[in-house]
């Protein structure tokens, strides 16, 4: 059984969709868990939440130095949060462009950066980072996004191989579609769109045949950071109910 008892955790993202089901999870299991998010999480017990914007990397030490001096050390950390603003290349705009880099790249490689070194020192720690499919499968408008979730997944290697000889676990989960607030794009959900249904459900591109629950892939990330994994590092989990095994 997977147990958290006496875990710290920080978890980004963890207002809504995924980070949100990821943090109850861990704090069902036992853990104590910071959320970060640029919105107020959920009150509950033993979630304590963080206003902090992701793309500004000094909040993002200040704010992982504030839970150090609020709960102790760091065992966990789980970067959840991203933005996706759709653009297709020839109508790249620079600023959107940075922000994606900002919160979906820069922010997960320096957070490892912020508690790695206390981990390392302590002989223990587990690091998840949420990447997409969009890693390695893209399609038209969204450049940006698939670079930053491409370049997360190199960081985790990375990161495993600097790491694992100091009792710390680096993995990414690469989900599919996933039935949070970002798969709502100009006020529809695209899990329920003629599009989705016509593309990935009678053309079965889903094997599955329906998007996933955030606490599906919380569970996954629940796992790989647990002290039940004692072996997986430098890998990333595909959790897509099967798109990525077809042509």
């Amino acid at each position: 059984m997977i147990s958290y008892s006496g875990k710290n955790a920080i978890v980004t993202g963890g207002a809504n969709g995924i980070g949100s089901a990821t943090a109850q999870l861990l704090v069902e299991l036992g853990a104590r868990v910071a959320v970060f998010d640029r919105e107020q999480a959920a009150s509950a017990p033993n979630i304590k939440s963080y206003i902090v914007d992701l793309s500004d990397l000094k909040a993002c030490e200040d704010a992982v130095n504030q839970v150090k001096r609020d709960l102790g050390s760091i065992e966990i950390l789980i970067n959840v949060a991203g933005v996706s603003i759709p653009n297709f290349l020839a109508e790249l705009n620079p600023d959107s462009y940075q922000k994606t880099l900002a919160v979906n790249l820069k922010a997960p490689v320096f957070l490892m950066k912020f508690v790695g070194n206390e981990m390392a020192k302590n002989g223990y720690g587990r690091m998840v980072s949420v990447t997409s499919v969009h890693a390695r499968q893209s399609e038209p408008a969204s450049i940006a996004y698939d670079i930053t979730k491409a370049g997360l997944e190199a960081a985790t290697r990375t990161a495993a191989l600097e790491l694992a000889e100091s009792g710390v676990l680096v993995n990414a989960v690469a989900p599919g579609f996933v039935m949070t607030r970002m798969s709502i794009v100009d006020g529809v959900d695209e899990t329920e769109s003629d599009w989705f249904k016509n593309i990935y459900l009678e053309n079965k591109r889903l094997p599955l045949q329906r998007a996933a629950q955030p606490i599906e892939i919380a569970r996954t990330i629940a796992w790989l950071a647990s002290d039940t994994n004692t072996y997986v590092t430098g890998q990333t989990l595909v959790v897509d109910g099967g798109i990525s095994s077809r042509f």
